[in-house]
């Protein structure tokens, strides 16, 4: 069930990242077409913006689903830099969610909170595990092994 809900999770964030660069992309050529400026800014570097902020999202998103992909294939969980990842990711899904509610309806809410809903049970599923760290990828690389009791004479 683990490797299938971080693949699952995998999965959604990467449409989510096409979606979201997708989206960046039209909102670019939008504002790059008007006559107007938002406080003196000229409509080309607002059009550069929403597409770098797109490209911005979307790698995040991707390297989220790349830290997930490695956790499925492995059967392990990620090292600190992956789970610190992945905590971001729901936070950051958490937070879109609260604020895409109001302006955008309940259905993106609803969108957000499943993947946030996967990226947790990922991170919830994967928890009961020492972090992959060592050369090859094992457990405990440089950690000593636990001290053992004297026999008694």
């Amino acid at each position: 069930m683990r490797r299938s809900v971080a693949v699952a999770a995998a999965v959604l964030l990467i449409l989510e990242a096409f979606g979201f660069a997708f989206v960046n992309w039209i909102m670019g050529i939008v504002v790059r077409h008007q006559q107007m400026s938002l406080a003196g800014l000229d409509p080309g570097a607002m059009a550069v913006g929403a597409w770098a902020a797109g490209v911005l999202m979307a790698l995040f998103l991707i390297g989220c689903a790349v830290v997930l992909v490695r956790m499925a294939q492995r059967d392990r969980s990620p090292g600190r830099f992956g789970r610190i990842l992945l905590i971001v990711c729901a936070v950051t899904h958490g937070v879109l969610g609260a604020g895409l509610a109001a302006p955008v309806g309940w259905a993106a809410f609803v969108g957000m909170m499943v993947i946030l809903g996967f990226v947790v049970l990922t991170l919830v599923l994967y928890a009961g595990e020492a972090p992959a760290s060592g050369p090859d990828g094992e457990p405990g690389g440089s950690t000593p092994p636990p001290p053992v009791a004297p026999a008694a004479v």
